[in-house]
């Protein structure tokens, strides 16, 4: 087991021993070298601490501020930079190759979103039924997604079957995604950012997609069989047809 060094605390108020000090106002003011009972007096005075910020320095740099703020500034900071770190986040396309055009246009906006986020993406069409026999339907849509998403990602793994799904999985491209906002800026416009909607929003369409496949599992089993369900031929026309709501 390797050793550790020692922890590294922040001094603030009597904790800070040097004296003199080099001391930072409230409003990041340079206020030059003063003593530290001075500069307790003058912090307390303000309603604030005195806060080392610079211990390796000779005077030591402090600054007056407000400790309990900046230590959750500083907690959210770190925070928002670990949930940031390319996770994969999963969008479900319903349950069918039939969801709604525009079902898809949300999805790939939630996609988008992610991706300015700075998280990989992986979106999954699934199929029913019959429709296995046409995944060249649900590629060609995750084609189209990865078409209409390419300003802001790349393509990490092209749209590959799993079971009874295909899927694609994109990454941020943090260049073109500079050159998006950039843009978006200039026309006076923002992208809703409050990541925990979002993710609930997409975590509820993947569960009602998984109750849907469940329900639809339990009606199969139920189902009897009529004479006529045995049908002489199937069209692959007719296939085409139905899976695309003709």
């Amino acid at each position: 087991m390797r050793p550790q060094g020692p922890v590294q605390r922040t001094r603030i108020n009597h904790m800070i021993r040097l004296s003199p000090i080099r001391l930072i106002g409230v409003e990041g003011e340079q206020l030059g070298v003063v003593e530290t009972p001075d500069a307790l007096r003058m912090a307390q005075q303000a309603g604030l601490d005195l806060v080392e910020v610079v211990s390796d320095s000779r005077p030591p740099v402090c600054k007056i501020m407000d400790y309990g703020k900046y230590k959750y500034e500083l907690s959210k900071r770190e925070s928002k930079s670990k949930s940031s770190g390319n996770e994969l986040k999963e969008i479900r396309l319903g349950r069918s190759i039939k969801i709604d055009k525009h079902d898809v246009a949300i999805r790939v906006d939630q996609a988008r979103r992610f991706l300015i986020a700075g998280h990989k993406v992986s979106i999954t069409q699934r199929f029913r039924g019959r429709e296995i026999m046409h995944k060249q339907l649900g590629e060609e849509r995750l084609f189209n997604i990865c078409s209409d998403l390419a300003d802001v990602s790349k393509v990490e793994m092209p749209p590959r079957g799993q079971g009874r799904a295909i899927s694609v999985v994109l990454a941020p491209d943090k260049p073109k995604i500079e050159s998006y906002l950039a843009k978006l800026k200039a026309e006076g416009k923002k992208i809703e950012d409050d990541l925990e909607k979002l993710e609930a929003e997409v975590a509820a369409q993947n569960a009602q997609a998984d109750a849907e496949d469940g329900d639809d599992d339990s009606s199969k089993k139920t189902k009897q069989k009529g004479p006529k369900d045995d049908r002489a031929s199937n069209p692959v026309d007719d296939e085409i047809a139905d899976l695309l709501g003709g």
